[in-house]
């Protein structure tokens, strides 16, 4: 290249053109930045949430102090030698909606409980589908955490609904339930 023939010209014009090109880039991308203040918005939810908690709260006050007298009278029903009454299992009913012959409390029959896991939950004293329909997502993970990563992978969530159609002789609702969620997922 013949650095004498050349002219301040062809060095000036391409630093101009980027010099150009970089101040127009960022006054553009500068007008583009506004800040929106929500504000507003944030304190009508805020003050939303504040009052669904306190109606929460009053929920829970009133359903503890109800359950607590309850919770007397059920006593005493209990101790002047009331039988509790259970739900009648029908067999017939059960293999018509499911298709397959069921045994009253057989846990199994609940989507995503298998043999082991019958097992892990008879030996946790949960042996009927009322049991099972009473308890806690979180005691029924309990159990499956216990028996080791092999059983840490399964969803309970749904579990006490499903035991709970059972006991309840739901066939038909357990069936259609079962075949729209596959695997017991929620």
């Amino acid at each position: 290249m013949d650095f004498e023939n050349m002219n301040i010209w062809c060095w000036l014009i391409p630093l101009l053109v980027g010099a150009i090109c970089g101040i127009l880039g960022y006054l553009l991308g500068r007008s583009g930045q506004t800040t929106i203040d929500n504000s507003a918005e944030l304190k009508v939810l805020q003050d939303r949430n504040a009052k669904l908690q306190a109606d929460l709260d009053a929920c829970n006050k009133k359903v503890s102090s109800a359950g607590t007298a309850n919770l007397g009278a059920s006593a005493a029903s209990f101790a002047a030698g009331a039988a509790v009454a259970s739900l009648p299992f029908d067999a017939a009913s059960a293999k018509a909606a499911m298709g397959v012959t069921i045994r009253q409390d057989d846990l199994k029959v609940v989507e995503g409980i298998g043999p082991k896991i019958e097992g892990m939950f008879k030996e946790a004293g949960i042996k009927t589908w009322k049991a099972l329909s009473e308890a806690p997502v979180a005691d029924c993970q309990k159990i499956l955490d216990k028996g080791g990563k092999r059983y840490q992978v399964h969803d309970p969530a749904s579990w006490p609904m499903q035991a709970k159609m059972c006991y309840e002789g739901k066939w038909k609702e357990l069936a259609k339930w079962q075949d729209e969620h596959k695997h017991g997922k929620l």
